[in-house]
């Protein structure tokens, strides 16, 4: 595919993807961290309501428009700082998508709940791009720092379920990253000195709280 076809096609996968989770507690995550034991935990964890995280009272709360990813992680669940794993709600809309990222931490293992999801994953240099339909009950595996995104391929809602093996997973998007670098740099990247760097960068939105809508195709079959 050339340059110039390839990129507004890029700019349509781009974010809103992950969150960037703020800490909601960042005294009780130092406090578990230096924990010497696990009666030292339990004495910091010491309600039931520290054991329970609410995915129904985070935001976003309209989950599924169009969509959106909500991580129980260290950072917005502090009883798992130290533990090792995340759980995120994956809650795509009709035609919603989580655009091209990687999880630098955490290999990361993703059931479908409702719906009918398309993932793609790429690995690493020289192996061949993993496609997978995610049906209730089908699982798939994104390998640590594998590049991956995956659509709702349907007109309905589709809701998954993520599991991680980090409380601090790291998320980056990868179109967002690159256009970090210098221009000279992505047009050197993407072999065409005459791309205008600026113009394109700014229909890549920023990182958001949720998926973005997916590909054409999709949303017009579902009259979105």
């Amino acid at each position: 595919m050339h340059i110039k076809t390839l990129l507004p096609a890029l700019a349509i996968l781009a974010p809103l993807a992950h969150a960037v989770d703020k800490t909601s507690n960042p005294d009780l995550n130092g406090r578990l961290l230096l924990a010497s034991t696990n009666l030292d935990r339990h004495a910091l964890l010491n309600t039931d309501e520290a054991w329970i995280h609410d995915f129904n009272t985070q935001k976003p709360t309209d989950a599924f428009k169009p969509g959106s990813v909500k991580n129980a992680n260290a950072a917005t669940f502090p009883a798992l700082t130290g533990i090792g794993m995340t759980l995120a709600q994956l809650n795509l809309g009709p035609c919603a998508m989580l655009p091209p990222h990687l999880h630098p931490r955490a290999t990361n293992v993703v059931i479908a709940i409702t719906g009918n999801t398309t993932t793609y994953m790429y690995n690493e240099n020289g192996v061949r791009p993993v496609i997978t339909e995610l049906s209730p009950g089908l699982m798939t595996i994104f390998p640590k720092g594998s590049l991956h995104t995956m659509q709702n391929n349907g007109c309905d809602n589709a809701y998954l379920v993520s599991a991680l093996d980090s409380d601090d997973t790291g998320t980056l998007n990868i179109l967002n990253g690159l256009w970090s670098f210098a221009p000279d740099m992505v047009r050197a990247a993407l072999g065409d000195a005459n791309l205008d760097v600026q113009d394109v960068g700014k229909r890549i939105p920023e990182v958001g709280t949720g998926s973005s809508l997916g590909s054409e195709e999709c949303k017009k079959r579902c009259g979105l």
